[in-house]
């Protein structure tokens, strides 16, 4: 009845001043109780559609503007403008960009999709039970926005763990809490470049720190990746402000940098007054031989920012991961974090503490580093059975994905036919920014793939590859 009435009244259909039917009439006439009809009128009045006179009864208000007010808003016109799509008419130039170059797929489970762990894994029991009890004594605080960037007992716990793990270099002031690694790159890219400033990425590169960039209106050059991880122009003709990287596991090739070119790069960030952002995104799950040091506790200079994520070891909708930032920089990422994007979590992140506190964090790590690597074995070997000479496997000593490179198809339309069958094979060609340089092959995710699924999930893409062919 409210939404009737409304809509006539903003049609035009009942003028200003009209009277309604009174409540008994029309509660009567429509054979509905009369506290539906006052419900109704009484909203109706609330929102300004109508007002009453005393007991007199209840009339249209005049709620239209006032046609001298509209005949002076000039129409500012879009002449010169080139047409846009409907849906995208009103949207800004930064966003229009982000829309043209999207990486993030609908599809987020099955093979290959990249960078998902096998969540069934994830020991349920033990995280309940700490969620429970942090839940039965959560404070005030726990249950607020807090206003430390992290609940500290995390901070410290992280502390410890990563200096063991990773060689981290830090103190548990240094760390920010944030809701997911693309939240913390943003943080980087608003706080330390001005729109226009150049970052340096790897080419090629992950899909959403280059949206993240992109958004933040920074320029980027794609430095070519060989194999010793990226490779620095020793003498640019432009420095850069920010420079990204993931040195222990490139995204997507795999490569892992070596400590020399780990040096170089700290030297090089150093004398042009840069920022390095370390993405460490799945340095845990290293499968031949013992994992470098984090590049942020090589940097003598303590130019490294390093990014750090749970969605890879844990699951990926927790969506907690952290920034370690030099100690001059604590307070404004801080301040910048609260005034953008608050915090939260806290109860969280305060099971979270206990799960790294106690152990079942590393047991978790040590468990799931053993099922990844046979499960990447295992898809290599399906790899080399069924298409043999057709591929080239590479980036095979760490994290959750292969990249393969075509020899005789073109990995774009490969991925189109795997998509039509149900499997994501995201073409390795999408991820650079120098198409002259850019490589044929897809990326393959493996760590939410069961094992059982692999072969079946190898032989359609088996038959995308000699689909493209034979086309």
């Amino acid at each position: 009845m409210f939404d009737d009435i409304r809509e006539a009244i903003l049609a035009g259909q009942l003028s200003p001043g009209t009277r309604l039917p009174p409540t008994r009439e029309l509660a009567r006439e429509l054979s509905i109780a009369r506290n539906t009809v006052l419900y109704a009128y009484e909203r109706l009045t609330d929102e300004g559609y109508t007002h009453t006179h005393g007991g007199s009864g209840t009339y249209v208000g005049d709620t239209a503007p006032d046609p001298a007010l509209l005949a002076r808003i000039a129409d500012p016109g879009r002449a010169g403008e080139p047409a846009l799509p409907a849906d995208q008419s009103r949207l800004s130039l930064r966003a229009r960009e982000l829309l043209a170059s999207v990486g993030a797929s609908d599809l987020q489970v099955g093979a290959f999709v990249p960078g998902i762990p096998d969540v069934s894994q994830f020991p349920r029991g033990v995280w309940q039970r700490l969620i429970t009890k942090v839940w039965k004594t959560a404070s005030q605080e726990q249950l607020g926005y807090g206003s430390r960037h992290g609940h500290p007992p995390l901070k410290r716990a992280l502390t410890e763990y990563l200096s063991l793990a990773r060689g981290v270099d830090c103190s548990p002031e240094q760390i920010i809490v944030t809701q997911g690694s693309h939240q913390a790159i943003d943080l980087c890219a608003r706080l330390l470049a001005d729109p226009g400033e150049l970052v340096w990425v790897e080419d090629p590169c992950y899909w959403g720190a280059r949206s993240v960039f992109r958004s933040a209106g920074l320029r980027m050059d794609g430095i070519a990746v060989d194999e010793h991880g990226i490779r620095p122009p020793v003498a640019p003709e432009s420095a850069p402000r920010l420079i990204f990287v993931t040195p222990s596991h490139q995204y997507p090739s795999g490569v892992v940098m070596s400590l020399a070119r780990r040096r170089l790069l700290t030297e090089l960030a150093h004398r042009h007054n840069a920022w390095i952002i370390e993405d460490d995104y799945d340095s845990e799950f290293r499968y031949q031989g013992a994992p470098l040091p984090s590049l942020q506790g090589l940097d003598p200079h303590r130019n490294t920012i390093y990014v750090g994520s749970f969605s890879k070891v844990l699951y990926p909708g927790l969506r907690l991961a952290f920034l370690i930032v030099p100690p001059e920089l604590v307070d404004a990422f801080s301040v910048a974090q609260s005034e953008l994007h608050r915090g939260g979590q806290l109860s969280v992140q305060a099971a979270l503490a206990e799960f790294i506190s106690d152990g079942h964090y590393a047991a978790h790590v040590r468990r799931m580093r053993k099922i990844y690597g046979e499960r990447q074995m295992l898809l290599i070997d399906e790899l080399q059975r069924q298409l043999g000479d057709e591929v080239a496997i590479v980036g095979t000593d760490t994290g959750l994905h292969l990249s393969v490179i075509l020899r005789h198809a073109n990995d774009q339309l490969v991925s189109r036919f795997a998509l039509a069958h149900g499997i994501v094979a995201r073409p390795l060609s999408s991820y650079f920014a120098d198409s002259l340089q850019a490589q044929n092959g897809l990326v393959l995710g493996y760590g939410g793939v069961a094992d059982a699924e692999i072969a079946p999930a190898v032989g359609k893409l088996a038959r995308a590859i000699e689909l493209v062919k034979g086309s």
